[in-house]
């Protein structure tokens, strides 16, 4: 297999002749901002780092080349052919002309973790700029070559012409820089072409890399092979699960390698602290010993009791971190509410935990030599994973190469950087390249799972339906999941750190005159880190439950209560809109727990959300609104959507196909976590070991997805990779209240879980929540 070497690209650009380069001097990134995710290095490359490359080809089709390079990876949402359609654009190529390379350690610039929705908001910013630069020198090097005035020239299509179109000569890319090695430093103050005459951006473009994906091409990381490599695999410890605690890397008693000396494949043990791993010459043959070794483990402690999540998340030690406060949210939330306090509404919303379901088990190559080591990864963190690992090991920084690969789904921080630590250790320690893969088992068990989340929220209106008060707090228990590596090899502390990050769009978005917001920060009851949404996916479930609450209180219609204490003109554009777009009737109910003449109850619901993200306060990304349809049947419990219309509000959209791509897929997740989806927990750890006991949602439940997009190309580009998942579950617990006249603050909710809460009603005398 004839694999590239992103290093051996970087090297040879910068010391090749016939090239055009824009770099950026390389510093040591930011140090992670207290409370927030990430590990801290002080490495700095010793060579630049490359944005735009444009290399005299004479056998390429037109004489010319141009490489593009962004620090972030492409998680399956487009961002590769995104990113290179706002290259092409500024450095004034077609399309198809520039490769875009993503993500690599030794050839692609440290942009840090692809998260946030930020890749083209945020790390899109500087290669648009470079491009623009490389745009802008050419062009003097072809004024400089006719000895004609700059502002006479244009860049067109990969040439530098006339203006004037009754001059006709040209110069294309290749013979501008033939013989020459220009570099010149990423610069701030380059001009960029107006929106206005985009040709590029803004239109529909293909996939650039479905078609490798089709045919069967190296894409993903599980078909890396490289010479020389054998097969490994790990035995986890018996606390699956768990990475807090002080038997972590400390509760392996013995290892029987006699257990496995006769099996074929040349079986070896490599054990250190709690990391058990085998490596045999076939994959098969490394399974076959994983299974057959025998290990002695002490008695570990139980696992925290999830059982009940409301009890464990509020039991668990937390320090409280005042977000926003103004007015006088006690005085009218308080025991005794004011008199013209006309509703105060109490309520406790739980999440629960959630896995990223990546579809394949995560996979890693590693390969040591010549005290380098290489790793073949689906990560979506490189460089940052590049300092975890150098922390392992003690190599160096500049020794470790990570090259990217696509993996199977992500999201977050599944198992994908633990496998690379895996990997690392059975090749170093066996003097050959490894390949790793996980079990489903252990991606299941393993992997940081999305954390559950406990939202105590007050709300309160006055007679005429007017916000009065507003105070949520909010409990997420989690952290960024250290590298299973350096928990399990005793490298690292086993006692869990605890982040601040329980305030993703924790402020509501609606007119409250008094509020408080406060984050009770508390360290992870499981193994327990970043998936799609972070907080803000539980947070806008209980914003977005209130508000629709209170409108029905006070005798309004959801989507005219919104409008009417909503000041961001933006928002109120985007929930007009997706109203009209799903017919929308004021004042029209659904079912309210009495079945039609079909034997079913109906309900629609409302919800909308701007994704806030990053230390608080943080940025925004793109907004959303939905309208969901459903029908749930009384007597099995089972819900079924009928329909969802979504409108989104990206901004400038790069590629508007690819836009509708991401709103598909997260209408896709969302659906799935919402009806389906929570993790379980036994004494040991996680007991949601395969697909029968975490069921996701499949293509028959998938309903009439309608998709929205509001024309905003004179706009900056947003995030959108996450915004759109946001209003899922509170719109469809909006539905669930329209259709049964329940208020039911604690998804999924499984067909049992609703003919639980419909028997319930039946005996009650009034709704129950």
């Amino acid at each position: 297999m004839s694999l590239p070497s992103p290093k051996s690209l970087h090297d040879g650009l910068l010391n090749q002749q016939g090239v055009l380069l824009i770099v950026r001097d390389p510093v040591a990134p930011p140090k992670p901002a207290p409370g927030q995710p990430g590990a801290p290095t002080d490495y700095v490359p010793k060579t630049p780092e490359i944005f735009i490359a444009v290399l005299d080809a004479p056998e390429a089709p037109g004489g010319w080349r141009v490489q593009a390079f962004n620090g972030h990876v492409d998680l399956g949402t487009g961002i590769r052919t995104s990113l290179a359609q706002i290259a092409a654009e500024e450095i004034e190529v077609p399309f198809e002309r520039l490769d875009m390379v993503l993500g690599h350690t030794e050839a692609a610039p440290n942009q840090g973790p692809t998260i946030a929705s930020a890749t083209i908001q945020i790390s899109a910013v500087p290669l648009r700029r470079a491009a623009a630069q490389a745009r802008e020198h050419l062009i003097k090097l072809a004024a400089e070559h006719w000895q004609v005035p700059v502002h006479a020239l244009q860049a067109r299509a990969g040439a530098i012409v006339f203006k004037d179109a009754s001059d006709t000569r040209s110069l294309h890319y290749g013979k501008l820089v033939r013989g020459r090695h220009d570099r010149l430093t990423l610069a701030e103050d380059v001009p960029l072409k107006p929106a206005s005459s985009y040709e590029i951006v803004g239109k529909a473009a293909n996939r650039v890399d479905i078609p490798a994906k089709a045919t069967g091409e190296l894409t993903f990381v599980h078909d890396v092979r490289v010479p020389g490599m054998r097969h490994g695999r790990v035995i986890r410890p018996p606390y699956p699960g768990r990475d807090g605690g002080d038997f972590i890397g400390h509760s392996l008693i013995a290892v029987d390698e006699s257990s496995v000396a006769h099996l074929p494949g040349n079986v070896q043990v490599v054990v250190k602290g709690d990391f058990v791993g085998v490596v045999a010459d076939r994959e098969e043959q490394a399974i076959a010993a994983m299974r057959a070794l025998k290990i002695q483990w002490k008695p570990v402690p139980p696992a925290p009791d999830l059982s009940d999540l409301e009890t464990a998340l509020r039991a668990n030690p937390s320090e409280p971190r005042p977000l926003h406060r103004q007015g006088q949210p006690d005085e009218v939330l308080g025991a005794t509410p004011p008199a013209h306090a006309r509703h105060v509404v109490r309520r406790s919303y739980v999440w629960p935990y959630h896995m990223h379901g990546s579809i394949g088990p995560s996979c890693a190559v590693a390969d040591y030599r010549d005290d380098r080591l290489i790793i073949w990864s689906g990560t979506q963190n490189p460089h940052m994973l590049r300092t975890d690992l150098d922390r392992l090991l003690q190599l160096g920084e500049g020794n470790i190469e990570i090259i990217r690969y696509e993996a199977s789904g992500c999201y977050g921080r599944n198992c994908a950087d633990d496998v690379c630590g895996d990997a690392a250790l059975l090749a170093m320690a066996v003097g050959a390249p490894v390949r790793v893969q996980l079990t489903r088992e252990q991606e299941h068990q393993w992997e940081p799972k999305g954390t559950a989340q406990l939202i105590d929220l007050q709300a309160a209106t006055d007679a005429d339906g007017n916000l009065l008060a507003y105070d949520l707090g909010v409990r997420y228990p989690s952290n960024d999941a250290p590298l299973l590596a350096l928990l399990l090899t005793g490298t690292i502390s086993n006692q869990p750190r605890t982040l601040q990050m329980g305030d993703r769009t924790a402020m509501p978005p609606y007119r409250y005159p008094n509020m408080n917001i406060v984050c009770h920060d508390t360290p992870p009851l499981v193994r327990a880190s970043w998936l799609r949404g972070v907080s803000a996916l539980p947070n806008v479930f209980a914003h977005e439950s209130m508000i629709d609450e209170l409108a029905h209180l006070s005798g309004a219609d959801p989507l005219e209560y919104r409008l009417r204490h909503l000041d961001d003109t933006r928002a109120r554009d985007l929930i007009a809109a997706v109203g009209e777009r799903a017919q929308w009737r004021p004042h029209t109910h659904g079912s309210r727990g009495v079945a039609g003449v079909d034997g079913l109850l109906r309900g629609r619901g409302l919800a909308y959300a701007r994704y806030i993200h990053s230390k608080f306060p943080g940025f925004g990304a793109a907004w959303a609104a939905w309208v969901v349809d459903i029908n749930i049947d009384p007597l099995t419990g089972r819900l079924r959507v009928d329909r969802i219309t979504v409108a989104q509000d990206a901004g400038m959209m790069v590629n508007p196909a690819g836009v509708r791509h991401q709103v598909h897929g997260n209408i896709i997740q969302a659906l799935s976590r919402t009806l389906l989806e929570q993790v379980t927990f036994g004494p040991q750890g996680v007991t949601s070991r395969e697909w029968g006991a975490y069921p996701i949602i499949n293509f028959t439940d998938i309903p009439e997805v309608d998709v929205l997009l509001m024309p905003r190309q004179d706009e900056p580009p947003l995030g959108v990779g996450e915004s759109a998942s946001l209003p899922c579950a509170p719109a469809i617990a909006n539905a669930i209240f329209d259709a049964t006249g329940l208020r039911l603050c604690a998804p999924p909710y499984t067909a049992e879980k609703l003919r639980q809460a419909l028997q319930a009603l039946h005996r009650e005398p009034h709704p129950v929540t």
